[in-house]
């Protein structure tokens, strides 16, 4: 393997300190590079004078970033350095800069579907590639192989951001559009909570819709992206105000299942309920036929734990542990691994990917639960690896499944850890990365 030269553009990125590790164990040379997309003209442009020089001095293979950045682009481009930006969110507005199109940039998207409509496009700069992960145990330490089963601090635990602090809450600005486009908003917003591997906001936002929504809530023009208003009201806000609701409400949901168990819960569980479009485990098929007769599990007096992590101290949902925040790394991965069940609810604008909260949990050996994402179920095997839920009902039934099923639930937390690490670390894809150089 050629000794590479490699220049990480430094920022508060999750995984950054992975993937430098990933770099220094391939016996790479690795020079760090500070930018901070949110400073003042002045600062940024002293960074960006940074990373000229450090590249003069350098001469790196290509710049990495995760994340793509537009200034950075501009800056490869006229030294003819080629830019690797790995993107692990979604959306990312600065995808949609004219610079996308610079020929230094080799730009990969973690999810297939804004992957493929880049190419309907005609952009030969973005690619798809999935996010990799590092196999780690649950102090946080790095290919060490399965965790430790049967020691747990929580039952279900959920890390992530409720969206329910005041910054988040830009779907509050439409409260002055008239009722009849509120209406037609909040009955959108409820069509797309109950759909998975589809997202239907943008094209239902109609010129006049979004007539009425520029009113109320102003895009300004901006030379340097061409994310149309639309697709904005649609990725940054309607579909984040999607996922506020359904997190809200599966965790009231939960909160009312560890309190009272699942006859608390809205809709009394049916026994002729259909567990799934796939019924990929005839075993969680009988129990919860099993359990549905009844309609009521007493979980209650399971003293069942969940445990919300999340960046607004002040809410409060009965039955629910508010904890916090977490900081990204080796605190997070303990919780994943000391957890019976992890939940990934997907930010809804990620349209078929993994998104990392998912792999973060299968690599450190946690059992994840999760909405249906396209691509997990091509990567991962459901009722093999991890399972995924079809609406809230489907979620309760697999919730008290797996509390009551250890072994089946660990054997899967164990399989998915081991196809992390045979088939979706970090070191595999940089190779793939490294291939459109």
């Amino acid at each position: 393997m050629k000794n590479m030269k490699v220049i990480m553009i430094d920022w508060n990125a999750y995984g950054n300190a992975e993937m430098e590790e990933t770099f220094r164990a391939r016996g790479y040379e690795v020079s760090k590079c500070a930018f901070d997309s949110g400073a003042p003209a002045e600062k940024r442009g002293r960074m960006l004078d940074d990373l000229r020089s450090a590249m003069d001095g350098f001469r790196p293979d290509y710049v990495f970033s995760y994340h793509y950045f537009p200034e950075i682009s501009d800056v490869c481009e006229a030294v003819n350095v080629p830019y690797l930006a790995w993107i692990y969110d979604s959306p990312v507005f600065d995808l949609y800069s004219p610079s996308v199109l610079n020929h230094v940039n080799r730009i990969f998207v973690f999810d297939r579907g804004v992957a493929d409509e880049f190419a309907a496009g005609g952009i030969p700069t973005v690619h798809y590639m999935p996010l990799g992960a590092c196999v780690r145990d649950a102090n946080g330490k790095a290919d060490i192989g399965a965790v430790s089963a049967g020691t747990y601090t929580s039952d279900v635990t959920f890390i992530g951001s409720m969206y329910s602090e005041p910054k988040h809450r830009l779907y509050d600005k439409f409260s002055s559009v008239s009722p009849y486009v509120h209406g037609y908003l909040d009955a959108i917003i409820e069509t797309q909570k109950h759909l998975y591997g589809v997202n239907i906001l943008e094209k239902f936002i109609t010129p006049e819709i979004e007539a009425e929504m520029q009113k109320a809530y102003p895009t300004d023009p901006n030379s340097r992206n061409i994310m149309s208003p639309a697709k904005l009201y649609s990725q940054f806000v309607l579909s984040r105000q999607v996922t506020s609701l359904e997190r809200r409400e599966i965790m009231e949901i939960l909160g009312k299942y560890a309190l009272n168990g699942i006859s608390g819960a809205p809709d009394v569980l049916d026994p002729t309920t259909s567990i799934g479009l796939h019924g990929h485990d005839d075993d969680v098929q009988t129990a919860h036929y099993e359990m549905n007769k009844s309609g009521h599990i007493d979980s209650a007096s399971r003293d069942i734990r969940i445990s919300l992590y999340t960046h607004d101290p002040a809410l409060r949902i009965p039955g629910i542990r508010n904890m916090g925040p977490v900081n990204y790394g080796p605190e997070m991965y303990s919780i994943f691994a000391s957890s019976k069940i992890n939940l990934n609810i997907t930010l809804r604008s990620i349209l078929t990917g993994i998104p990392l909260r998912a792999l973060d949990i299968m690599s450190c050996g946690g059992f994840l639960l999760s909405n249906y994402q396209e691509e997990l179920c091509e990567y991962f095997i459901p009722g093999e690896d991890f399972d995924y839920y079809e609406d809230y009902e489907d979620l309760l039934n697999k919730v008290d499944y797996y509390l009551t099923h250890d072994a089946k639930r660990e054997a899967m937390a164990r399989s998915a850890q081991e196809k992390i690490r045979t088939e979706h670390t970090l070191s595999s894809r940089l190779d793939a990365i490294e291939t459109y150089l």
